[in-house]
């Protein structure tokens, strides 16, 4: 810990009472303790001895953590994860539960589905730091990566040539949301990303598939935008933000759930929802829940805390996560999973505040942002480059608001008392990836580029955004 103004005892006890809180059990509360700053990087067993590096803690775990034990009998090695190369193909990834694997060993793979083929093991790999080192034989309980066996899903087991012994096989939970991708558009394309063209982002999509089977790339009637299927609104953006980190340039659309028709009857995602937060908070969560459509399944005291159950579909999901951190004080642990489809809970609630757009190109200015002030909160600071269509920030009402950002003042020879004094500007929003996602509507995008996250409407030019609501009203 790096609460070095704090004494010894003191963060043992807190460390002893977060434990308790979340009920660990008598044999996990008798536990060595190690000293240490992260901060400066050295680890400790007295707080009084101050190290130079964090073996002392490496040393402390080798000695209290037991190694895997060693299960004697045939092969079984169930694949929990993928990789890629470029180079030798599809990875392999799993922890080996019985007997020792060999390269260039002959094998069986059982498929999810029953079906048993032969196959034979080229290369194994055992994972050292951030990289892989090449090995002749992986023993009992280590993590290993392995090539050469094809047409392999998560969940199948590697198992002995001649006499398998598959595992139980491992569920794969179904895509529940949607979202566009398209290639950048705005007044800025190309001018921070490295991949901005439609065929690298279809390239990179399709490759995303040889390691992620819980992701579906459907293509569209445009070359220009593919509709991405994934398991949630956090799927999806570690997605975005890795394609992000590697240069790529992309907009995206508002994330939307799949809907079903099971015996005629329109069907929605429905998730478990759970939320640990302080008790005094708990009134205020059930509340938002609530007014997204959520049941309250159990409620009951875990330790200091009041751990909640809610039954929720996955659009009441979107954007609630923001709502409860603000209501607790970021207070509040939020997890959820896929139960099953359910039919439709109707309408929930959305976004209530309209937003303010850019009216024209340039660079927004301190003056302008001042006299707008009382119209919104704003989401960009004096010295950022905007365009026209560009949201800037949240208008007070329902409504949009088209605003000038670049709008200087007009020098005149004239003064006056106070008109000169320095402005006074509140400090703009910053939204995260997932943010972002969850905050935009139906006529809107987020822009992303490997150095900005920006939104911003469709139809950048006003005079089309009318046209395409009285279009939309028409119908």
């Amino acid at each position: 810990m790096n609460k070095e103004n704090c004494r010894p005892d003191e963060v043992h006890d807190a460390v002893f009472e977060l434990m308790f809180n979340l009920d660990a059990t008598e044999e996990q509360l008798d536990f060595p303790t190690a000293y240490g700053s992260a901060k400066q990087g050295w680890m400790s067993d007295h707080w009084t001895k101050k190290t130079d590096d964090i073996t002392p803690l490496l040393d402390m775990i080798v000695a209290n953590i037991p190694s895997p034990p060693f299960v004697e009998g045939t092969i079984q090695l169930q694949i929990t994860s993928l990789d890629y190369s470029n180079y030798i193909g599809r990875i392999a990834i799993g922890r080996v539960s019985r007997g020792t694997l060999r390269a260039n060993e002959a094998v069986s793979l059982c498929r999810r589905d029953g079906r048993i083929e032969k196959a034979r093991i080229k290369e194994l790999f055992l994972f050292d730091g951030l990289g892989k080192v090449k090995t002749d034989s992986v023993n009992c309980g280590d993590l290993c990566a392995l090539t050469g066996i094809d047409g392999f899903d998560i969940g199948d087991t590697v198992a002995d040539a001649e006499n398998p012994e598959p595992l139980p096989p491992i569920s794969i939970d179904e895509p529940t949301m949607s979202m566009l991708f398209t290639t950048n558009d705005s007044p800025f394309f190309g001018k921070e990303g490295k991949f901005v063209t439609s065929q690298r982002l279809r390239d990179r999509l399709y490759k995303e598939l040889e390691k992620n089977l819980a992701l579906r790339v459907q293509e569209t009637s445009s070359a220009d935008s593919f509709m991405v299927y994934g398991r949630g609104v956090l799927h999806l953006s570690v997605l975005i933000e890795t394609m992000r980190r590697e240069g790529y340039e992309l907009q995206v659309g508002k994330p939307r759930v799949i809907l079903k028709t099971i015996d005629g009857q329109k069907c929605e995602p429905i998730e478990i929802l759970t939320i640990d937060t302080p008790e005094d908070k708990a009134g205020k969560v059930i509340e938002l829940v609530t007014q997204r459509k959520g049941e309250l399944a159990a409620m009951m005291p875990k330790g200091d805390l009041m751990h909640l159950e809610f039954r929720i579909s996955s659009r009441g999901i979107i954007g609630l996560r923001t709502l409860i951190l603000n209501a607790t004080a970021g207070e509040a642990i939020m997890a959820h999973r896929f139960k099953e489809y359910a039919p439709w809970v109707g309408d929930i609630p959305g976004r209530i505040n309209g937003t303010l757009v850019a009216h024209e190109t340039g660079t927004s200015i301190a003056y302008a942002i001042d006299k707008l002030q009382d119209r919104g909160a704003f989401f960009i600071e004096p010295g950022e480059d905007v365009y026209m269509g560009q949201i800037v920030g949240e208008y007070t009402r329902s409504n949009d608001l088209v605003v000038n950002v670049v709008k200087t003042k007009k020098l005149t020879n004239m003064r006056a008392s106070g008109s000169d004094d320095k402005v006074k500007i509140a400090p703009p929003i910053r939204f995260s990836l997932e943010e972002c996602m969850e905050y935009i509507e139906d006529d809107e995008y987020v822009e992303i580029t490997p150095k900005n996250l920006r939104l911003r409407k469709v139809f950048l030019w006003e005079h089309e955004r009318k046209k395409s609501s009285t279009l939309e009203m028409a119908e």
